[in-house]
């Protein structure tokens, strides 16, 4: 009972899992498993686009150099080469997969975004994301060795700890053999037992007050992963968007970057533009550069937002390239063809997570990882704008022949046991889930945001343990729901970049601390957790 054999288990629906289903499943059965439905993720809610040299006057060098140039001297290069050399191809496969991009006179229409030198991002007009889910969920749902699990929480990856063998995170050794998920509808949790595993679980913005994340961005992958002893580098660099719309009855509405890129000028209270002061590039910055700027903006005057202004544009075009943010901000009573959006920083991407090779390997034998949750050395110290999508696609190619001679090498683990939830009863006290979610999303954006210091993630920590000691009391009483682990992964991840965060003493890229205000060459390396 509630023993489920696949060949290949991928936890997440974006496009890292998508993506990599599709291909593994010519060589094996698949299980896709998503805790709501298939389409939501981060994927779904991405807008500007995916960044790839699609034009004549590109080239890769130079997206290489940009990369580079917004990684602040933390990127891997050879991540860089491989993802910017073979994202046109993948780009190509969307596109044959049924992929609808923006095209203008015939041709795809290239987009510019902060940090990039060229027009070079493909988009489907602001709802790029959307749009590749809806072609990749297509095909996944025609393809007869796939299953989706919808509503179905991924708890805990199944290692050597679960057979009862001592586990440490020096053993080299170490295996995962699927995952424990509890079917929402039925209330009981299942094993999901799979030759190879894919982690491609997302981000984690739902730990900050303040984020452009959809609500299931909670960092399960990165949190489950951790328990498990998979290597975690670079935590601290989490990336805030600059412009998400500020209205009382709204939650953060994310202005896409390409905004920036079709002209769109960012304004303080008097209505004078303030970027040039900051960056040479003004707007079109890279995000850290951007997002840093507003927050200086705002605490010289006190403002809970500044303005980013585009009405100067055509109003045609404006409403072409961006139907949704002109839609929904028309919603509010704001018509950005005639006059600017209020706006203020959020939290956006996470630029480490789970450690892997460049095919996707992680340190637990088994397991691979792409997408938002992994760290592949692609992004360094600061993710270019629209290279997300892009590695997520490179990385799920990558992982496809590995997964299948690993998987074609090993057996199901026939010894491992159900799930325990033995001594645990109903709880009755949600309230407290409720309480300690919001607590730790405040402790996060109040120390551990766009500026921290010593004493700021010195405070963070200490509040975020008793909030682990608090939550894993419960924890252990009570039977497990999706609020309860929501909540102990979301502690799990802020440990994580807080001591990432306290392990990093300079300033480089997304990291800005004010005891060490800039960067050192002996501090050039990923921080590993």
């Amino acid at each position: 009972m509630g023993m489920e054999r696949f060949d290949f288990l991928v936890l997440g629906s974006g496009v890292a899992g998508l993506s990599y289903a599709l291909r593994v499943a010519r060589h094996g059965t698949v299980a896709i498993v998503t805790k709501k439905e298939s389409a939501e993720s981060n994927t779904n809610y991405a807008q500007g686009g995916i960044a790839g040299v699609m034009d004549d006057e590109d080239s890769y060098q130079s997206h290489i150099a940009d990369t580079l140039t917004a990684g602040a001297g933390l990127c891997d290069r050879e991540a860089v080469e491989v993802v910017v050399r073979e994202g046109p191809r993948r780009i190509r496969e969307l596109m044959d997969f049924g992929a609808r991009f923006t095209r203008e006179n015939g041709l795809l229409h290239l987009g510019r975004e902060g940090g990039h030198s060229a027009h070079r991002i493909v988009h489907a007009a602001d709802a790029t994301g959307r749009e590749v889910e809806r072609a990749l969920l297509a095909k996944v749902r025609a393809h007869p060795n796939i299953h989706i699990f919808e509503f179905h929480f991924a708890l805990e990856l199944i290692t050597e700890h679960h057979l009862g063998q001592h586990v440490s995170r020096l053993r080299p050794d170490m295996h995962c053999f699927g995952a424990y998920v509890l079917d929402e509808k039925a209330d009981r949790v299942k094993t999901f037992l799979a030759r190879a595993t894919l982690l491609a679980t997302g981000g984690s913005g739902q730990v900050y007050l303040h984020t452009t994340n959809p609500a299931i961005a909670t960092g399960d992958g990165t949190a489950m992963a951790y328990r498990a002893k998979a290597r975690i580098a670079n935590m601290e660099f989490v990336q805030f968007h600059p412009t998400t719309l500020y209205h009382p009855e709204a939650a953060s509405f994310l202005i896409s970057e390409a905004v920036r890129g079709e002209g769109g000028l960012l304004l303080n209270r008097a209505g004078e533009r303030f970027m040039p002061k900051y960056d040479p590039r003004a707007e079109l910055a890279p995000r850290d550069i951007v997002a840093r700027a507003i927050d200086d903006q705002l605490k010289q005057t006190g403002d809970p937002h500044v303005w980013l202004d585009v009405s100067h544009r055509p109003a045609d075009r404006i409403r072409e390239h961006f139907p949704t943010i002109y839609e929904t901000c028309l919603g509010y009573g704001i018509d950005i063809t005639r006059e600017p959006i209020p706006v203020v920083p959020a939290a956006h991407y996470q630029c480490g997570g789970v450690q892997t090779d460049l095919f996707g390997r992680t340190s637990l034998a088994g397991l691979f990882a792409c997408g938002e949750v992994t760290c592949t050395g692609l992004h360094g110290a600061n993710r270019l704008a629209s290279n997300s999508l892009l590695e997520a696609l490179v990385f799920s190619h990558r992982a496809i022949a590995p997964s299948i001679a690993y998987a074609r090498e090993v057996a199901w683990r026939e010894d491992v046991p159900p799930w325990d939830a033995g001594g645990t009863v109903r709880p009755n006290e949600w309230v407290l889930i409720s309480h300690n979610r919001d607590e730790l999303r405040r402790v996060m954006w109040d120390y551990v945001g766009i500026v921290r210091s010593n004493l700021r993630l010195k405070r963070a920590l200490r509040r975020t343990r008793m909030l682990y000691e608090e939550t894993e009391d419960f924890y252990r009483r009570s039977r497990v729901s999706p609020g309860l682990c929501e909540l102990r992964n979301m502690i799990a991840v802020a440990y994580l970049i807080i001591r990432s965060a306290q392990m990093r003493r300079e300033s480089r890229g997304l990291h800005y601390m004010l005891d060490y205000p800039e960067p050192v060459e002996d501090e050039r390396r990923p921080t590993i957790v």
